[in-house]
């Protein structure tokens, strides 16, 4: 009588193919996975899509915005709640499906002169619903029921901000609009690149992203080397803190960056992020996202390149038609994609260069959350952590009886 094979619920795909079944298993499996992410680490160039599910849990999902949003528009006048209550969904609880309408009702109703009245309460719906997103984004980082995930990031950072200086740094793109890149870097003063510079006044300029920080390694001579702690950060649908300026003379690029989270408040004229619409594709044609795009692009193209996919649904048309077109393209590029995604077409392209990572583990916990990659599946590259360990060994050898 043979014995079973344990049944395993992680998913671990190559194009089509389940390679689960390559492992007798889950601990075997899970060795497996670590041990290809390895061989992605060593690439030259590594870059991750950050999407809504890494800061999941304290940025509200879609549901919890739609619902926020209503009791809000609840305390308007009688007209404004018979308004958004005549907007017919496929999905009440999808946002970006309600807000498609909202802006679309706009458009008509401002070509229309004798619409002037329905344009006002449109646009005084979406000004309701934009701001309780805003509002949401823009957290409170000294609020304790945050610290679990800004932890991750700290933890993800950690892993992956020290990177030997004799390879690229690493890249990050996400569409997520919050801060928790930013203080999750400033915590562990590693430096970041995010395409703003100056002093202070901080004015957007894609040139720096063509940039790098050294050090001088010998004062009586120009002798430089890249800093090891370095990160591209790239916000392609904005951020919290993108604020319009026509201030700066000196830039042709008029977004600023506001360091001070204090005072940040919802102001339609000059907020800076894409709302999550069916239209973003449509905004994202402009400045700034033109050039953010375009980085992405560019990276993506560069040889020997892996792009690690964390917490995004593939919803973005625009972010995933520069992925296809990347794959098209560029032989060398891997994409590493931590979500179950069957429904969607990635999950249905037969590429061996596509890999596709998911479900549970043996605890019951979801192996595609942020928090278990980082742990399970993020090798630790701090170029520093060699050194340390042999600086220890030295000493417990040493060590006087």
């Amino acid at each position: 009588m043979t014995k079973t094979q344990p049944k395993i619920a992680i998913k671990f795909y190559q194009g089509v193919k389940d390679l689960t079944s390559n492992f007798k298993d889950e601990e075997q499996l899970i060795e497996g996975i670590k041990e290809k992410m390895n061989d992605f680490f060593n690439m030259k160039n590594i870059c991750f899509l950050f999407g809504s599910g890494t800061s999941s849990g304290s940025i509200p999902t879609m549901k919890e915005l739609v619902t926020k949003a209503k009791n809000e528009i609840t305390s308007l006048s009688k007209t404004h709640v018979a308004f958004y209550e005549s907007i017919t969904l496929k999905d009440p609880d999808n946002l970006e499906e309600l807000l498609g309408i909202l802006y679309s009702s706009k458009i008509y109703f401002s070509s229309d002169a004798s619409k002037g009245g329905e344009l006002q309460i449109c646009t005084e719906v979406i000004e309701v619903i934009e701001r309780v997103i805003y509002t949401e984004i823009n957290i409170d980082f000294n609020d304790s029921k945050h610290e679990a995930q800004l932890n991750n990031y700290k933890n993800f950072y950690h892993k992956v901000g020290f990177r030997n200086k004799d390879l690229s740094r690493i890249s990050i793109f996400t569409t997520n609009n919050d801060m928790f890149n930013e203080y999750a870097l400033d915590s562990l003063n590693i430096s970041y690149i995010n395409g703003f510079g100056g002093g202070i006044n901080r004015f957007f300029n894609p040139a720096y992203f063509n940039y790098t920080f050294s050090k001088r390694m010998d004062t009586s001579i120009d002798k430089y080397e890249p800093i090891e702690n370095l990160v591209y950060l790239y916000k392609i649908h904005g951020s919290v803190n993108w604020l319009e300026d026509i201030s700066n003379a000196n830039t042709f690029f008029n977004i600023r960056e506001e360091t001070s989270l204090k005072n940040l408040v919802y102001d339609s004229s000059n907020n800076v992020l894409i709302y999550p619409t069916p239209t973003k594709q449509n905004k994202s044609l402009g400045s700034p996202y033109t050039e953010l795009f375009r980085e992405f692009q560019k990276k993506l193209l560069e040889p020997n390149t892996v792009i690690f996919v964390i917490g995004y649904s593939f919803s973005d048309e625009h972010v995933n038609n520069i992925i296809y077109q990347s794959l098209a393209t560029n032989s060398t590029i891997n994409v590493v994609i931590f979500n179950d995604l069957s429904s969607k077409e990635i999950s249905k392209i037969n590429d061996n260069r596509i890999f596709k990572i998911y479900g549970y583990d043996s605890t019951g916990a979801k192996i595609h959350y942020f928090n278990n990659i980082i742990d399970k599946f993020i090798p630790d590259i701090n170029m520093h952590n060699n050194e340390i360990e042999l600086l220890r060994k030295y000493i417990t050898e040493n060590k006087k009886p």
